[in-house]
C-alpha cells in the first residue's frame, strides 16, 4: 500500500504544468458560455488556472450549495472552541429548538442530511422545500416550524433547510453572527480578505449557501482541507474534525451519479483512472461549482461555473476533473 501511494505521489510530483494549461485552455471553446474559472493545485502551489467568460481572479463568484461545506468547517471551528459537538442535541445548542421536530436531533444529523425533517429540495411540494424557506417572511420560524418525516438518523434526504439550520446553531452556540464568526476562525486565518454572503430576511447569513469568493480563495480551503486543517503552518480546523467531515457517512451510490459518500456536507467519489482509484473529496454547487480535494495526489482543483440549474453544469465539472486526474496520472516519457 505505501508503495502503491508513493508512486502516485511521484507522478503527481512530475506532471507536467504544461498538459494542465492546455486541457484548460481548450475549455474557451466550450458551447456555454457559463464556466467561469478552472485552477488546480499541486503540492500547496498553483500548476494551471484559467478563467473564461469575462471571469478575472479577483471576481466574486456565488458557490451555491458548496457554501454548506463551509458551514460544516465553521461548525469544526466552534468545536474546536469547545462550543458544541456533533453529537450534541440542537435543541441544547439552539433553546428555541425545544419542542419542535429538532428536538433530539443530534447535530451529526443535521451535517449528514439526516435530521428526519420533513424537507426535500427537489419536491416543491415538501412542507421544508427550499423555496418555500426562501419566500418565508421569517426563515427561522420556518425552520422551527418544519414537521418531521422519519426518524432523525435513519434517512438522507437532502435539502437546504438543514445546512441553514447548521448555520443557525453555529451562531446559537458561539453567540456570534456566523459571518463575523467565519472573518475570524476560518477567513482570516485563510488569508481571506473579500467575499460576499447574502442573508436571509432576518438578516443571518445563509448557511445553505449564496456565499461569493474568488477562485483563488476557495483553492485555499481546499489546501487547508488537503492538509487536514492546516494553513502555511498554522492550525485552522482540527484534524480531527476533518477526519470525522470527510468520513463516508452515508452511502451515496445510486442516489447521486456524482457521489459514492456523504459526510458534514462534504461529498466522496473514487475515480478510476487507468488502472487506479482515486479518492476525492468535495464541496459541491448548483451549476458545476467545485472544491476538489485529491490526497493521493497532494492536490486541489476548483471549478467555477454559472450554469445554475441546468445539468450541464455537473457533468462538465465532472468531466474537467476527469481530464486532469488522466494528466496528472499519465505515464512521464
Amino acid at each position: 500500500m505505501k508503495l502503491v501511494l508513493c508512486a502516485l505521489l511521484m507522478v503527481a510530483s512530475q506532471a507536467p504544468a504544461q498538459p494542465l494549461s492546455e486541457a484548460l485552455a481548450r475549455r474557451d471553446s466550450d458551447e456555454h458560455r457559463d464556466l467561469r474559472s478552472v485552477l488546480v493545485m499541486r503540492e500547496g502551489a498553483i500548476v494551471a488556472e484559467r478563467y473564461y467568460n469575462g471571469e478575472q481572479a479577483d471576481t466574486l463568484h456565488d458557490i451555491r450549495s458548496a457554501g454548506k461545506s463551509i458551514t460544516a468547517l465553521l461548525a469544526g471551528a466552534a468545536a474546536d472552541r469547545g462550543k458544541l459537538s456533533a453529537q450534541d442535541r440542537i435543541d441544547r445548542l439552539w433553546p428555541a429548538a425545544k419542542g419542535t421536530a429538532l428536538a433530539g436531533v443530534t447535530l451529526d444529523q443535521v451535517l449528514t442530511m439526516r435530521s428526519g425533517l420533513a424537507a426535500v429540495d427537489d419536491d416543491p411540494a415538501s412542507p421544508g422545500n427550499e423555496d418555500k424557506m426562501d419566500d418565508a417572511a421569517d426563515p427561522v420560524a420556518f425552520a422551527l416550524a418544519t414537521p418531521a418525516a422519519t426518524v432523525p438518523g435513519t434517512r438522507y434526504r437532502y435539502n437546504s433547510l438543514t445546512a441553514y439550520i447548521a448555520g443557525i446553531t453555529v451562531e446559537q452556540a458561539t453567540g456570534e453572527d456566523l459571518e463575523d464568526f467565519a472573518r475570524t476562525a476560518l477567513f482570516a486565518p485563510l488569508g481571506i480578505r473579500h467575499w460576499k454572503w447574502l442573508r436571509d430576511a432576518t438578516n443571518h447569513p445563509k448557511g445553505q449557501g449564496n456565499l461569493f469568493l474568488r477562485t483563488r480563495d476557495l483553492a485555499s480551503i481546499g489546501q487547508m482541507v488537503l492538509d487536514q486543517g492546516v494553513f502555511k503552518g498554522r492550525r485552522v480546523i482540527s484534524a480531527g474534525w476533518l477526519e470525522a467531515a470527510l468520513a463516508p457517512r452515508v452511502l451515496l451510490a445510486g442516489l447521486d451519479p456524482y457521489a459514492d459518500h456523504y459526510g458534514y456536507f462534504w461529498y466522496q467519489k473514487s475515480h478510476h483512472v487507468g488502472d487506479r482509484d482515486i479518492v476525492v473529496h468535495f464541496a459541491s454547487g448548483n451549476g458545476g461549482n467545485k472544491i476538489y480535494v485529491i490526497p493521493a495526489l497532494k492536490s486541489v482543483v476548483v471549478i467555477t461555473s454559472s450554469a445554475y440549474g441546468k445539468g450541464y453544469g455537473q457533468r462538465r465539472s465532472a468531466a474537467i476533473l476527469e481530464d486532469i486526474l488522466a494528466i496528472m496520472l499519465a505515464p512521464i516519457k
